[in-house]
């Protein structure tokens, strides 16, 4: 059983988000296209409250893309974006979101960001993801959508540590490249037995 997983394809990603990625609108039909060919189709939703402990305008004195260190661990600080029932944190309109068996929404707790979408950003904390993949009998996840350096990344690091069989396709992905995060990132899936397609 295969299932496709498609991180973040919301408007905030999207050319005029808050946090656009470039031509992260350009996958949409390619990603709808692909829905078919898979058992089951999960859509994951960016969804922080306003003033969320990961954004610069939560800290004093600080600017987006700037790192702080949490409890968990480092963090970029990233604009305002993806706040829970906003108009960036909708879904790409062209996006086919009535094929998605499940939306699992993540970066909901204010004091923890969450760039997987299997563990919050403590990689302790899960999402529900696995269970749900489990008891649906899947073993094969293909991943696509945004940021290919981040929410990507870790989401496909995750499902390979668990023990998923993961394949990335590039092509229907879009990254940010801050300071070398995108080969880092290929280099990090790459290592974790992640196939990029």
């Amino acid at each position: 059983m295969q299932a496709l997983i498609v991180i973040d394809v919301q408007n905030d990603f999207c050319p005029g988000g808050a946090l656009a990625v470039a031509e992260g609108d350009a996958i949409v039909p390619g990603i709808n296209a692909l829905m078919n060919d898979f058992d089951a189709v999960i859509l994951t939703q960016d969804w922080h409250p306003a003033g969320h402990s990961s954004f610069a305008s939560s800290h004093s004195g600080k600017a987006p893309m700037e790192m702080i260190d949490m409890p968990y661990g480092p963090q970029v600080l990233w604009p305002d974006h993806c706040i829970q029932g906003s108009t960036g944190a909708a879904f790409h309109p062209d996006l086919a979101q009535d094929r998605a068996d499940l939306i699992i929404r993540k970066g909901y707790n204010p004091a923890i960001d969450s760039y997987s979408a299997f563990f919050e950003n403590d990689h302790q904390t899960p999402t529900g993801l696995e269970g749900y993949l489990r008891t649906r009998g899947i073993t094969q996840v293909t991943l696509v959508g945004l940021a290919l350096d981040f929410c990507v990344n870790y989401s496909a690091v995750d499902a390979a540590k668990l023990g998923f069989d993961v394949t990335v396709r590039q092509d229907l992905c879009r990254g940010i490249d801050m300071g070398g995060s995108m080969a880092a990132a290929m280099e990090g899936m790459k290592g974790a037995g992640v196939a990029l397609g």
